[in-house]
């Protein structure tokens, strides 16, 4: 019987505080159980508008209604506004996800800066930002992470190297075909379980792909009878995009694919038995700039 992995992406304040509620009513009705990856530093998305001179980033913004997504407000902090501690407002909206038995993890301490540097920066830099997130974490849940999944995708060999050394036992920090072990300089890494199936966001808005439309999409791509692992964020799909999740989670149960968290698929594979690899810099479409990708 094939598997999705939900994974969920938690980039903001407004993601914590109403998405992540909405996503565990919409799940809690399903009968499924996801993986909740928090952002538990400062919100500074309004940063991420210097994006704007990045190939594809424009395109992305007016396909996507990136205000009514995040909200105006949002797009101001860490520039208009102060941006706000995430990890300090939202904590028992994070522990919500975990209450109603939901595996929670770390995607970051500072969104918008690690998306936008931890792939230049040394890693001193990356250290000190890991265990920033980590020792946030382990205040709010009285317990150290064991699951990462990187803000946009993005890596660097030093964090992969680091997931080991601070307790994690399995990452989805990158984009892919298939679960493997990155090798970095000889060195074996946390296992990487990457998305395989694209993200609503960068499926809306192309080739006749709507949020009337956009599940049959995916239904259609997972229907390969291979194993996937789904990325969605809390500020689309608990937010104006649950119809969309919605029809998605049904279609999946009618097809006979179970939908389950990051670590309980983990549990199930042979970490001995997973094929080695590299992590290299590509492009996924529908998405602007490099990512972190599994390698050939």
């Amino acid at each position: 019987m094939p598997v999705v992995v939900l994974k969920v992406d938690v980039d903001t304040l407004r993601g914590t505080r109403e998405g992540v509620p909405a996503l565990l009513r919409l799940f809690g009705r399903h009968g499924v159980r996801g993986t909740f990856l928090f952002s538990l530093g400062p919100d500074h998305t309004g940063r991420a508008l210097k994006r704007i001179f990045r190939p594809g980033f424009l395109q992305k913004v007016r396909r996507t209604s990136v205000t009514s997504h995040y909200g105006l407000r949002t797009l101001m902090y860490g520039t208009l506004l102060p941006g706000p501690d995430i990890g300090r407002r939202a904590a028992d909206r994070m522990r919500d996800a975990a209450a109603a038995g939901h595996e929670t993890g770390v995607h970051t301490w500072d969104h918008v800066l690690w998306q936008d540097y931890v792939a230049q920066r040394d890693p001193a830099w990356t250290e000190r930002q890991m265990l920033l997130a980590v020792e946030r974490y382990v205040e709010i849940f009285k317990r150290p992470p064991a699951v990462h999944g990187a803000a946009g995708w993005q890596m660097n060999d030093a964090a992969l190297e680091l997931l080991g050394r601070l307790g994690y036992r399995v990452a989805s920090d990158t984009r892919g075909r298939t679960p493997f072990v990155p090798v970095v300089q000889g060195r074996e890494c946390v296992p990487q379980y990457p998305t395989t199936l694209p993200t609503l966001d960068e499926l809306i808005g192309c080739d006749g792909v709507t949020p009337d439309n956009a599940h049959e999409v995916l239904l259609r791509q997972s229907s390969d009878g291979r194993d996937h692992v789904f990325t969605l964020h809390a500020e689309l799909e608990g937010g104006q995009l649950a119809p969309v999740l919605d029809r998605l989670l049904a279609g999946w149960r009618a097809a006979g694919t179970t939908a389950c968290a990051l670590g309980d698929y983990a549990d199930r594979q042979d970490a001995a038995g997973l094929p080695r690899g590299s992590v290299v810099r590509g492009t996924v479409e529908g998405r602007s700039g490099d990512l972190a990708v599994q390698g050939p």
